[in-house]
């Protein structure tokens, strides 16, 4: 039986991921903070007949989420491990980045990932086999001025998990980033600005899935928007600033 933890599975990327892999001989391990919303993707996907068990745990909360993925791993190896859970950051009226969003992003984005990915990397390394997935963003490529810490977490995520790629693979141990484009989810649509080649939550996952079973290093979608993105960071910064001006946004304060 193939066990799958999912972090962020309550909603967006996270949930449709865990819908996606639900069906019977699969073992699904579901974290969010939100056990309500969580045990609502999780029945969803017992009735597709997966095996669930959830976590709602924080994952910024190191030493526990350290015990819990070993006490998992003991139980039950993980096969696949998927970091999707993150945050927006950025600031409501526009404004620039408040310190404590700044640090609140970062802590979610980055280290709440690198705080379940670590502990999975020592336990597949030992086993000789697994797979991590980090899910990122374009961002990575082109920084949005609106939300620098979230761009900064997702280039950071970029770097780390093909360092780790190069460097796991001797051992068995597959690691993928995700840099997608828009996606329609409860998060993104707190965004208020333009949002071009937007696709649904659950064509993402299919895609993000299917990059997986090939093992592909990076997984980035709608093409256009990737090879505009990564483009912009060769550009001219006047020529830079003026393209990501349509790129400009601000997030609901009912979001909050």
């Amino acid at each position: 039986m193939p066990v799958i933890l999912i972090t962020g599975a309550s909603s967006g990327i996270g949930a449709a991921l865990a819908r996606h892999y639900a069906r019977p001989g699969t073992l699904l391990v579901l974290n969010a903070r939100d056990p309500v919303r969580l045990d609502a993707i999780a029945g969803i996907c017992r009735a597709q007949g997966a095996e669930v068990r959830i976590e709602p745990l924080d994952v910024r909360d190191r030493t526990a989420v350290g015990a819990r993925v070993r006490a998992l791993h003991a139980e039950t190896a993980l096969d696949l491990a998927i970091i999707a859970a993150g945050i927006n950051g950025g600031h409501p009226d526009g404004g620039i980045e408040t310190e404590e969003m700044a640090f609140a992003t970062l802590d979610t984005n980055l280290s709440g990932a690198l705080n379940v990915v670590l502990p999975c990397i020592e336990l597949m390394k030992a086993r000789g086999s697994g797979q991590i997935c980090l899910v990122g963003s374009l961002a990575a490529y082109a920084p949005l001025p609106d939300a620098p810490a979230y761009s900064g977490s997702k280039a950071a995520l970029l770097a780390h998990g093909l360092a780790l790629r190069q460097k796991l693979k001797p051992f068995g141990v597959q690691v993928n980033v995700v840099t997608l484009g828009y996606v329609k989810t409860a998060m993104g649509s707190a965004y208020q600005g333009w949002r071009p080649l937007e696709t649904s939550a659950e064509v993402a996952a299919r895609k993000i899935a299917r990059g997986l079973a090939r093992n592909a290093a990076v997984i980035a979608f709608p093409w256009l928007l990737f090879h505009a993105a990564r483009a912009a960071g060769l550009a001219p910064e006047w020529l830079r600033e003026l393209g990501m001006r349509a790129f400009s946004f601000r997030i609901r304060q009912d979001t909050r």
